[in-house]
């Protein structure tokens, strides 16, 4: 039996029918069988693409599929709430070049794309910047998630307009949302901190969502297999060499000692943001590429040069 937050062995009987339940939540005393669980998690993406007004009727949005497990229910759990509704999803796949990881990946994103019927568009970071990011890491200083992070946003939001679309999701989940609040908190950095925060459209960058947002990382994984769409793969080689590694460790073992402390980690920062004056930096458009920035070169632009120049 899987976690939710607590699991029990044996045949545990869903709460909802007679089936054996695949989820026991800890916390609420819940047990819950395949379908009901299929049920619940659905219910609950489409309640947060409700609340935070996140997809409107006649919208086209761009999916970030990656392959992995959380970009995988994430385009499996929307194209099940959207069923019926005037939205059209289409799949960005970006190729970051890293040599036997995202291979493999790429190859689940185009099968799932093919087995749902949704349109896949992939793009590379050697066709957009001249370097796969194996190239773009060999021998610097700059971490590689560093690199991969500023160089995927940036292919995403172009390619993202080339398409047309309305807005951009991603598969972030509650792990990932409850790491990137305490990393900022640990270096101390506001400015991003408060980029973090859902903001107004602004001009030039296709407004992004995340309809995962309040789902742990278990129950995705959980979500995928169940849907029969599960793909196991390796952790991306690069992963061991960034903070959020380490935070994801310690933010883990907290949850096993304190249930629902990165449920209270992203509460905590919310509250926190209600109470922040202004709308965040002044964006500007970088004076070469002409993406959005906050200053007059974008971080793309920039870690390019620096790679340009050796």
């Amino acid at each position: 039996m899987a976690e939710g937050s607590g699991s029990s062995q044996g045949g545990v009987l869903c709460s909802f029918c007679s089936r054996r339940a695949v989820l026991s939540r800890r916390s609420s005393g819940l047990h819950l069988c395949r379908e009901h669980f299929v049920q619940d998690f659905e219910r609950r993406v489409a309640e947060t693409v409700e609340v935070g007004g996140m997809i409107e009727e006649g919208e086209r949005i761009a999916v970030a599929l990656s392959g992995g497990k959380d970009s995988t229910a994430l385009l499996l759990s929307l194209q099940g709430i959207l069923d019926g509704r005037n939205v059209e999803l289409v799949a960005v796949t970006v190729d970051e070049g890293i040599a036997g990881y995202r291979d493999d990946t790429i190859t689940a994103a185009r099968q799932l794309c093919s087995r749902v019927g949704v349109e896949q568009v992939i793009v590379s970071f050697r066709e957009e910047f001249g370097y796969d990011l194996d190239e773009m890491v060999g021998g610097k200083r700059a971490a590689p998630c560093t690199y991969c992070g500023v160089f995927r946003k940036n292919a995403l939001n172009r390619t993202a307009k080339l398409l047309h679309a309305d807005r951009v999701a991603t598969g972030h989940n509650l792990d990932d949302e409850a790491q990137t609040v305490m990393m900022n908190y640990l270096k101390g950095d506001y400015e991003r901190l408060m980029r973090f925060r859902p903001s107004s459209a602004r001009a030039g960058l296709v407004p992004r969502i995340k309809p995962l947002r309040d789902m742990p990382e278990k129950e995705i994984a959980l979500y995928c297999m169940v849907s029969g769409a599960f793909f196991p793969s390796r952790e991306c080689p690069y992963a061991y060499l960034s903070l959020r590694a380490d935070v994801r460790e310690m933010m883990n073992r907290l949850e096993c000692l304190f249930p629902g402390v990165k449920r209270s980690t992203v509460d905590g920062f919310e509250k926190i943001v209600g109470q922040a004056s202004g709308s965040g930096p002044r964006m500007g458009v970088c004076r070469q590429c002409g993406e959005p920035c906050v200053e007059g070169l974008c971080k793309a632009c920039e870690l390019l040069n620096g790679l340009k120049n050796g």
